[in-house]
């Protein structure tokens, strides 16, 4: 089980971030064509019921939008990774396809509007500090190259970032070869429906992703 604790810096800003951390073994398979199923049928139903004008009215994505801007960061400019999948599913493109562990994180994080870090377990160094990111601080994100995390929430072990709620990073990123899998489920206002959205994560990893030895713990200031 990781040692994660929040940063007093961040604490300030943020004085009701939760998070809810799930840690299990995991097999990662390219494509589960039964999970998407289950995939496409909640895509569906989101974009027949949600405009892109409400998204950003949430409370798990409002709250995480004031949370950005008391960091020091505009989440129009660098949105939440939550409020980039549901834009994408309501505009009729769906979800990406990447693996069966990534696939069903975004199905948790569409469903709920929580950001979820994913991160490969056995690449993290060390104990982990949430804190806010800092000028010129590296991290390259997981497909999207070299990311300005100034004034990001931020994840970090003894090695640096490795995770924020705007892009996983390459570092950690979950590939064929991981086998014990980090979900990280980041609220800002307590434990408001996050007791439910992890319920679903492990059912989900446990179904589709052979879940096994799993481990559930909280994180608050």
């Amino acid at each position: 089980m990781k040692n994660i604790s929040i940063a007093p810096e961040l604490a300030d800003c943020c004085p009701d971030i939760f998070l809810s951390c799930i840690e299990c073994d995991v097999r990662v398979e390219p494509f589960r064509s039964d999970l998407w199923q289950v995939i496409e049928a909640s895509c569906k139903d989101i974009a027949e019921s949600l405009d892109v004008d409400a998204i950003r009215h949430i409370p798990t994505i409002a709250s995480s939008r004031e949370a950005y801007k008391a960091c020091g960061k505009d989440p129009a400019r660098y949105r939440l990774s939550a409020e980039a999948l549901l834009r994408r599913v309501v505009s009729g493109k769906g979800l990406y396809q990447i693996n069966n562990v990534v696939d069903v994180l975004n199905l948790v994080s569409i469903s709920s509007g929580f950001s979820i870090g994913g991160y490969d377990a056995d690449r993290i160094a060390g104990n982990v500090v949430m804190g806010i990111g800092r000028q010129d601080e590296p991290y390259a994100g997981l497909g999207r190259g070299e990311l300005n995390i100034e004034g990001l929430p931020v994840l970090r072990d003894r090695k640096g970032a490795f995770g924020t709620p705007t892009s996983d990073s390459e570092r950690t990123g979950v590939r064929e070869g991981t086998r014990r899998f980090l979900m990280v489920i980041i609220s800002y206002q307590g434990a408001y429906k996050i007791h439910e959205a992890s319920q679903a994560a492990i059912k989900l990893l446990t179904d589709f992703a052979s879940a096994s030895n799993i481990e559930t713990y909280q994180v608050t200031v």
